[in-house]
């Protein structure tokens, strides 16, 4: 079994490519797909989880971002396993910025699924498949990625309460938990960029 993880803003993209991944037929194997649309997820996500396999489309992040660089921490991850960047918006400063890393492909997002496939069936056959139990336990639980989102979006602990429903004392404890999970040094290490950091 592969682990593949998807980076998209797109939860239509996250579901239809796991759909296709295990039910092609083009792809030897099965697959595990994790898809995030959370940057800071999806690196702490890379360190602990250890996907076999990294497919991005990171351009509906840019707009987040200040700074392209804030980008190296994930990129940083096409050293030590297969990463595939889908472009969905060819940007000359992000291409010349991607250059530095060792990525697998850089494909277009129009890319034929033909082709889209070959390339990945190449990145797969440099790495060794897993054996995954068949419960894998998720970094964080669907609460604490609710409480995550919220709280990136600067949402109060009232608003995140009122919004979810539950007690602000108990939005504490779930943010004391994702600091302890994702090994935060600080209640503002969400909002850092990397020259903070």
């Amino acid at each position: 079994m592969f682990k593949i993880l998807l980076i998209d803003r797109c939860h239509f993209t996250r579901s239809g490519f796991e759909a296709w991944l295990n039910h092609s037929g083009l792809f030897p194997g099965t697959f595990m797909v994790t898809g995030l649309n959370n940057l800071f997820l999806a690196r702490e996500h890379i360190l602990q989880w250890k996907p076999t396999l990294v497919i991005a489309d990171l351009n509906s992040f840019m707009q987040d971002m200040s700074d392209i660089q804030q980008l190296s921490s994930l990129l940083i991850a096409s050293e030590t396993r297969p990463f595939i960047l889908l472009q969905s918006d060819i940007k000359l400063d992000m291409s010349g910025y991607i250059k530095q890393f060792p990525l697998w492909a850089s494909l277009c997002k129009s890319t034929s699924l033909d082709t889209l496939a070959r390339v990945i069936n190449d990145a797969l056959s440099t790495c060794a498949s897993y054996e995954i139990p068949q419960i894998a336990t998720p970094l964080l639980t669907r609460q604490e990625e609710k409480v995550l989102a919220l709280w990136m979006e600067g949402a109060s602990n009232q608003n995140i309460a009122g919004k979810l429903s539950i007690n602000s004392k108990t939005v504490y404890t779930y943010k004391r938990n994702i600091r302890m999970k994702l090994h935060m040094d600080t209640r503002f290490s969400p909002f850092l960029t990397l020259q903070e950091v």
